[in-house]
C-alpha cells in the first residue's frame, strides 16, 4: 500500500511549435560579423529574446570555427538553439543541439545601410521577420503600414515603432512592435506592443479575437480576457502593471 502512494507521477511531455529566425552564415566569418554587427546597430533590438538556428548547411569549417561562430553571436546577446545543416563530427556537448526538418520558408534580404526597407513577411514557422533600420535620433520613430493578411506561422516584428495592418492576423500570427499595433481586420493571434519598454503603447483592433496581447512584457492570454469584448472592436492599454481594454465606439 505505502509503495502505491509514493510511486512518484509520470513525467508530461507535451508537443509544441515555436517560431525561430533562421541565420545562415557566410565566409569568411570576420566579414560575414561585420555585417551582423552592423544590422543590430541600425535595428536595436532585433534579435532581443528572438530564438536562433544556426543554419551553417554547405560550409567548409570544423568545429573550432564553429564554437567560435557560437561564442561570437553569444557576445553580442544572439542566442542559438540550434544548428542546421552541421556534419555530426562538427557537434558535441558544447555546442547547441543538431535541428533538422525545418519547414522552408521565404528568405529574407537584410537591407544594405541607406536603403529603405519595406515590410518583409516570412512564409512558415521557421523563419520570420526583418523591418526596418534605427532613425536618427533627432527623426520620430518610423511607423510601417501592411497592406496584407498576416497568416498563420507568419510573424511580423517591428522595434522601433508602429505598425499598421489593413487586414486580418491569423491563428498562430504574431505580431511584435516597439510602439502600438493597429488592426483594420481581426485579431486572431498574439500581439505584442511596447517591446522595447514603452508602457504608453496601445492594440487597437477592429475585432478582437486574440491569443495573447501583450503591452510593456505584461500579456493576457484568451482566457485572462473579459469575454464581454471578443469580437468587438477595442482598444488596449497599460495601467501600471495591469492591461486594460475597453470597446470601441
Amino acid at each position: 500500500m505505502n509503495d502505491v502512494l509514493t510511486q512518484s507521477r509520470p513525467i508530461r511531455l507535451k508537443g509544441r511549435s515555436f517560431l525561430a529566425l533562421a541565420l545562415a552564415p557566410e565566409l569568411p566569418f570576420e566579414d560575414w560579423l561585420v555585417q551582423l554587427d552592423a544590422l543590430a546597430s541600425r535595428s536595436a533590438g532585433f534579435f532581443l529574446r528572438r530564438p536562433i538556428v544556426l543554419d551553417v548547411q554547405g560550409l567548409e569549417i570544423d568545429r573550432a570555427q564553429l564554437r567560435e561562430l557560437v561564442s561570437q553571436l553569444g557576445a553580442r546577446n544572439v542566442r542559438v538553439m540550434g544548428i542546421e545543416g552541421a556534419r555530426s563530427s562538427l557537434l558535441g556537448p558544447d555546442l547547441p543541439p543538431a535541428m533538422q526538418d525545418g519547414r522552408p520558408a521565404s528568405d529574407v534580404e537584410l537591407p544594405s545601410a541607406g536603403e529603405t526597407e519595406k515590410p518583409a513577411l516570412a512564409d512558415a514557422a521557421v523563419v520570420e521577420t526583418v523591418i526596418a533600420s534605427s532613425p536618427a535620433p533627432t527623426k520620430a520613430a518610423p511607423s510601417i503600414v501592411v497592406s496584407q493578411p498576416v497568416r498563420s506561422g507568419q510573424a511580423l516584428f517591428h522595434p522601433e515603432g508602429d505598425i499598421t495592418i489593413t487586414g486580418s492576423v491569423a491563428s498562430g500570427a504574431e505580431v511584435v512592435a516597439g510602439g502600438s499595433i493597429h488592426v483594420y481586420g481581426a485579431l486572431r493571434g498574439r500581439a505584442m506592443a511596447g517591446t522595447m519598454g514603452n508602457a504608453s503603447a496601445r492594440i487597437f483592433c477592429r475585432k478582437l479575437e486574440a491569443e495573447l496581447i501583450a503591452i510593456d512584457g505584461f500579456y493576457q492570454t484568451a482566457e485572462d480576457m473579459d469575454p464581454r469584448l471578443r469580437g468587438k472592436a477595442v482598444q488596449i492599454w497599460l495601467e501600471g502593471e495591469t492591461i486594460k481594454a475597453e470597446a470601441l465606439g
